[in-house]
């Protein structure tokens, strides 16, 4: 029997977390009619014993289900896993470092009720305080990397138009991306679509999905009177890295190649990363001039290049255990992949 709501929670070595995300969610669901996937990802530890002990004792069985994961699929795998698992008009794609505030998943299923053209509808997400955080985004573009590199006022201002981040008062205006943190998708766009590309094993999964969605023509839709709560804390190795200058893992950069040579060709990577190059110039003479502190990652200059000899190659998600989820980088995976 088809689901009215199927949410997917990826889970990966952060139990107690997925179940206080479980727990915002236990009034916001029928369990008539809506069932809650919990994904684990191979944690290879005691994630999938202490949630089903959590079930039972907080019985959350009629609306729960756990889907062991022999391997680490990654954020796309392991949702897809969940996506093919049970058949429902809408899934929701959800973090399981977030918190669901009261009404907020019967908001996004009203508003996709009232906008049928809408194939993906993403909610508000915030800081604990309150703070909105970014979650509507442009394409990445090759002149996105020379901005991203400069991180200096004249470069914006002049290339504003390719910035990635939407700003707050920017939403109204339709985006060309939304965060998958959080991000409720109609069954019809994944028959249209397909799954999420599973060659990206975490990171830029978002917008490779978003673009293939709009070039089947479903539009996008942000609903902030839906609200919720994103930690951005996780088990991202990625947002462990934005408290300082930490290196990216590998992972990160062989997504964002396989993006620009998936959208791009070879020749739009090759030019993204020399517009990043060329951004690192100019952000690098702004830091000597001006004794800034940089905002480039460690060996960043060198990792842009990871992936570029076979940016469309399977990734080999078999065996890798190193990363879970994935998550809003800004710290929300909100700047910009």
């Amino acid at each position: 029997m088809r689901k009215r709501l199927a949410v997917i929670v990826l889970n990966y070595r952060t139990p107690r977390m997925t179940a206080d995300c479980l727990a915002t969610l236990q009034s916001e669901i029928d369990p008539q009619r809506d069932v809650v996937l919990v994904v684990a990802n191979a944690s290879n530890d005691a994630s999938a014993e202490t949630l089903r002990e959590e079930f039972a004792r907080r019985g959350w069985q009629p609306w729960t289900r756990l889907l062991p994961s022999n391997v680490n699929r990654g954020f796309s795998g392991g949702n897809n896993l969940g996506i093919e698992a049970v058949s429902a008009d809408f899934y929701l794609l959800l973090n399981s470092d977030t918190l669901v505030l009261p009404g907020a998943l019967s908001r996004l299923l009203e508003a996709a009720e009232r906008f049928p053209p809408a194939g993906l509808l993403g909610p508000r997400l915030e800081d604990p305080d309150g703070t909105p955080q970014t979650s509507c985004f442009r394409y990445h573009r090759p002149l996105s990397e020379l901005i991203s590199a400069a991180a200096t006022g004249p470069v914006t201002r002049l290339f504003g138009r390719f910035e990635v981040p939407l700003s707050a008062a920017e939403r109204a205006a339709r985006p060309d991306w939304i965060s998958f943190a959080c991000v409720l998708i109609r069954r019809e766009v994944f028959a249209d679509v397909g799954l999420l590309d599973e060659g990206y094993f975490m990171y830029f999964e978002d917008v490779d999905f978003c673009r293939r969605a709009q070039q089947k023509g479903w539009r996008l839709r942000c609903c902030p009177e839906a609200r919720i709560v994103h930690l951005g804390s996780g088990s991202s190795l990625v947002e462990s890295a934005n408290a300082g200058r930490k290196r990216r893992p590998r992972y990160f950069y062989e997504s964002r190649s396989r993006y620009f040579a998936k959208f791009y060709g070879r020749a739009g990577l090759l030019l993204a990363n020399l517009l990043w190059t060329a951004g690192r110039a100019i952000g690098l003479a702004r830091e000597v001039i001006g004794n800034k502190t940089p905002h480039t990652r460690q060996r960043q200059s060198i990792d842009i290049w990871s992936g570029f000899g076979h940016p469309i190659r399977p990734f080999p998600s078999a065996g890798r255990n190193d990363t879970p989820q994935r998550k809003v980088e800004n710290p929300s995976r909100a700047a910009a992949s």
